[in-house]
């Protein structure tokens, strides 16, 4: 049974242990397309004035390793940490040879990551394409900002609720149920980054059109990048002849390119916020960290 506070925060038709199980297998490699939004992500680094001098990559793997080292090249001299639910993969994958340099930029370089810890606070907290996955995304904002440190920043991306719109009519027109759960508007995240602590937060979104030359490829592709998380799918396998009859429906239903291609549109969100310093409520008593204390103090000052 839910507790009350997981009720509140729990994604609407999304079933939890199904998202568990998910997010419980450990993949060794990074599907194509959240490679491809890291990318499109990393861009948006440069908006940033001074760059990071430490940062956190959340679940590196799945995240995208090709992206990971990309951003340790941008960011030569800032200390890097995982955090993974398969931390020991984790850290292998994103292990980098030593290499010789005359380049002083890679003199002070530390090339294996670091395990996060409680303790970890970071400049930048990097979390691609991890938030929709996630059947508790409150908790998960929340445990993001404690890993930030005052005036640091978080940057993600997910999937967007017009994420697979034409299979999602396909699906209708045939009477099944959806083949995904509702994706999270990008307001409604811009909304809980404010609840969970978070300030200044800049969502904005694109549409990403992906074509296959037929259904075997697209269905391949999506078992790659999830599962049906749906609460209300079917409650058991298909057979062999459901699964022809799909392709069947893909292939009639979808629309097509010019050049005959299948067309699945992809919405990703993009978004990024500050950790402000902390407000401590006017009381007779009141207890703050030692951090926290820091942190406005330097606030004040400034």
């Amino acid at each position: 049974m839910k507790t009350a506070s997981e009720s509140v925060s729990a994604v609407p038709g999304l079933d939890p242990r199904a998202a568990l199980r998910w997010l419980g297998q450990s993949r060794p490699q990074s599907p194509w397309l959240h490679e491809e939004v890291a990318t499109r992500m990393a861009e948006r680094l440069k908006w940033f004035r001074d760059p990071p001098a430490s940062w956190l990559h959340w679940e590196p793997v799945d995240g995208g390793l090709m992206a990971h080292r990309r951003l340790r090249e941008q960011l030569p001299l800032a200390v890097c940490h995982v955090e993974s639910r398969h931390l020991q993969p984790a850290l292998q994958a994103t292990r980098e040879p030593a290499r010789r340099a005359w380049n002083p930029a890679h003199w002070r370089r530390a090339f294996h990551p670091q395990a996060a810890t409680d303790d970890t606070r970071v400049a930048m907290l990097w979390a691609n394409m991890a938030l929709h996955h996630e059947p508790q995304p409150l908790d998960i904002l929340k445990r993001w900002h404690s890993r930030i440190q005052t005036d640091g920043f978080l940057m993600f991306s997910c999937l967007g609720p017009d994420t697979l719109r034409e299979l999602r009519a396909v699906y209708a027109r045939a009477g099944w149920p959806d083949p995904a759960h509702a994706f999270t508007d990008m307001h409604d995240w811009g909304d809980m980054l404010v609840h969970s602590g978070f300030a200044e937060p800049v969502m904005d979104m694109e549409r990403i059109s992906l074509s296959y030359s037929g259904a075997a490829p697209l269905l391949r592709d999506l078992r790659e990048l999830g599962r049906n998380l749906s609460a209300g799918r079917f409650p058991g396998l298909r057979s062999r002849a459901w699964h022809a009859h799909l392709c069947r429906a893909i292939e009639d239903g979808l629309p097509r390119s010019d050049d005959g291609r299948l067309l699945l549109t992809f919405e990703v969100i993009y978004g990024h916020a500050f950790k402000p310093a902390p407000r401590v409520p006017l009381g007779p008593t009141q207890s703050v960290s030692v951090e926290d204390m820091r942190a406005m103090l330097r606030a004040g000052r400034g």
